[in-house]
């Protein structure tokens, strides 16, 4: 089974740990960026297969990055996630979620 790639974009830190504990224990290799900045530059670096984009970063709105991920990296399954002003979309190709996460849903993608 080939070891899939996480980029978790957002900068609390307590969240981070627990993804990152969380996605390790299914094999999964799992990259954190606190900042929009250092996410874009993670997402070019590793190109990973899921991506968990925090909508509300320090450093800008994850939502004005979704286009620009879609186009350039088609392959990556990308979901943005907020705890308020959770943006409205009719877009299929990637999922809006909404904090506190529910780690059953999350589980349900690694099925």
């Amino acid at each position: 089974m080939k070891t899939r790639k996480i980029l978790l974009i957002d900068d609390e830190r307590d969240f981070g740990i627990l993804m990152k504990n969380f996605f390790s224990q299914k094999n999964c290799e799992v990259y954190h960026a606190q900042t929009l900045a250092e996410g874009m530059k993670l997402l070019e670096q590793e190109k990973p297969d899921v991506i968990f984009l925090d909508n509300n970063l320090p450093d800008g709105l994850g939502w004005g990055k979704t286009e620009y991920i879609l186009v350039n990296y088609p392959l990556s399954q990308l979901n943005l996630i907020s705890a308020y002003h959770v943006p409205k979309t009719s877009a299929s190709s990637f999922r809006i979620l909404e904090k506190p996460l529910v780690l059953e849903e999350i589980n349900k993608m690694f099925e």
